[in-house]
């Protein structure tokens, strides 16, 4: 016969291991959807910011994270994905959900800086010695330099790239039409298109493609830390500046009983912790103290925003990323030379 202690132990680890699941599953979890650069940023925000809501709230909650191409997670937010929230790098993509009515219209002017509590930059990455002298956006265009941009139909990080080198021309005092032909000479270059920033840097720093990689200053540490120092960023003298938008899908949180929960996520982005956090992933922080803090992380480059030189990014998306828009007509012509 078993002794009665024993048969106690095991007892109690049964109960306490049932007390644990219980908790676990009692948990509440939230799913944020967001762009490919953002892998290990969330992943140490998301750890942060549970054990705030434990400390503050008293409540277990647990982050899932998805990650791919901007446009191709929207377009999977707009097509059922369960996202509690979303966390993209430009406005466009949350607007793909208000039109859906997923979430409202006025979606950015629920948290401050247009819901946008970091910004980037566009730069452009080169290997080691800069062997072909890219200094600029032209040098981009000129013959035989390989160029890696994600694909703009599917990738923020690629309609940043695209906007960058046109923005660039049209505030150096050139016309549409010269802005249109550097564009599509730096096209004409590109010899994969990825669907998204992370997918274009493995081709780029893993399989050795290419000789410039344009992409998000944010992205620059990350790949040093997984590739080496064999490369050297370059700023142009003008480039785009790039706003992370985030916004509560309302219709997700509604019919969950999350919208507490979320709200809480986003809102916490803004705090001083988190924004320390943005900074030391490369993610230009909003708080003035945590970029001065970082201040030799961010070099001062002159920027200018979409809204400035496109009107709009429902603009910006019309005139040159939709079916048949400046983009697909440059793509033809980049492959004709």
């Amino acid at each position: 016969m078993r002794p009665l202690p024993s048969l106690l132990a095991r007892a109690v680890a049964a109960a306490a291991l049932l007390a644990y699941a219980l908790a676990a599953s009692a948990a509440t979890t939230l799913l944020n959807v967001s762009y490919d650069v953002t892998r290990e940023f969330y992943k140490e925000y998301d750890a942060a910011f549970v054990a705030h809501w434990k400390r503050t709230a008293g409540e277990e909650i647990v982050v899932n994270q998805s990650h791919g191409g901007s446009s191709k997670q929207a377009r999977a937010v707009a097509d059922g994905l369960e996202a509690d929230v979303i966390t993209m790098n430009q406005a466009n993509d949350i607007d793909l959900l208000a039109q859906r009515k997923l979430l409202p219209e006025d979606w950015a002017k629920r948290l401050p800086e247009g819901s946008a509590p970091t910004t980037s930059v566009t730069v452009i990455l080169v290997r080691k010695g800069n062997p072909k002298g890219v200094r600029d956006w032209p040098d981009l265009a000129r013959a035989g330099t390989g160029v890696l941009i994600p694909n703009p139909k599917t990738s923020g990080n690629g309609r940043y790239g695209y906007l960058a080198a046109w923005g660039s021309v049209l505030r150096d005092g050139g016309s549409p039409e010269q802005a249109r032909a550097m564009v599509t000479r730096i096209f004409a270059n590109v010899p994969v298109f990825d669907g998204g920033g992370r997918a274009a840097t493995t081709t780029f720093a893993q399989r050795g493609i290419g000789d410039a990689l344009v992409t998000f200053e944010s992205e620059v540490e990350a790949i040093r830390a997984e590739f080496g120092g064999d490369f050297e960023v370059v700023y142009p003298r003008r480039t785009v500046l790039a706003e992370n938008p985030v916004a509560v899908v309302d219709k997700v949180v509604d019919r969950k009983g999350t919208r507490r929960q979320a709200e809480a996520y986003l809102a916490w982005l803004y705090s001083e912790e988190a924004q320390e956090i943005a900074a030391r992933h490369g993610l230009r922080p909003r708080s003035a103290r945590a970029l001065a803090a970082h201040a030799r992380s961010f070099p001062k480059v002159e920027t200018f925003t979409v809204d400035a030189v496109f009107g709009s990014w429902k603009q910006a998306q019309k005139a040159h990323f939709d079916d048949g828009g400046e983009y697909d007509r440059i793509l033809a012509a980049s492959h004709r030379q």
